[in-house]
């Protein structure tokens, strides 16, 4: 996975992240998309992100991915 320094993330457009109002879960490549995916199902296993956002975060990292 390529390296997202802080300078790089500031500069991503709000539509390259997997929660766009929250500015997390940055997906500028497919690296990082197959990396939000895991992470968004971690989360919910956690109790830290709903269902729902884990939802949409999947399926923004899927169109990424091409799947």
């Amino acid at each position: 996975m390529a390296r997202l320094t802080q300078s790089h993330r500031d500069k991503l457009p709000k539509f390259k992240f997997g929660l766009p109002g929250s500015g997390k879960y940055p997906m500028p490549d497919k690296a990082h998309a197959a990396n939000a995916k895991a992470r968004a199902t971690q989360m919910v296993d956690k109790g830290k992100l709903s269902p729902s956002s884990a939802s949409r975060i999947r399926a923004k990292a899927d169109r990424i991915l091409g799947k």
